[in-house]
């Protein structure tokens, strides 16, 4: 089971952003995937997660609105769309699965067992 994060780069403040996770080793639609992002001296953060189908989503406030999840199971790859990207979008974005799991309304990691090596984003100002 492998997840490959892709996409990152440097992006001026207002500008987009698309990250892919790439899964092999699954079956397709059988696996949620969540986006976790951690910036320098900062706990890692749950951003979006969405269900195996892709018919149910989830998004942190802070990125509701601005940032949209989906997937496509004929390529096992998720994708995040990031628009109005801002200085506090930065860090290193990792895809995760196979559960979305929220405690108090937030995404957490432990149910995620496969987590892909990250990808950087950068917004410069």
């Amino acid at each position: 089971v492998q997840l490959q994060a892709s996409g990152g780069g440097l992006v001026q403040a207002g500008g987009s952003l698309r990250l892919s996770c790439a899964a092999s080793g699954f079956t397709s639609d059988s696996y949620a995937v969540g986006w976790f992002r951690q910036a320098p001296g900062k706990e890692r953060e749950g951003v979006s997660c969405i269900s195996p189908s892709g018919n149910i989503t989830y998004y942190t406030d802070s990125v509701q609105g601005r940032f949209t999840i989906s997937r496509d199971n004929a390529k096992n790859t998720v994708y995040l769309q990031m628009n109005s990207l801002n200085s506090d979008d930065a860090g290193v974005y990792y895809c995760a699965a196979p559960r979305c799991i929220r405690s108090d309304g937030t995404l957490v990691g432990y149910g995620m067992d496969y987590w892909g090596k990250g990808t950087q984003v950068t917004v410069s100002s």
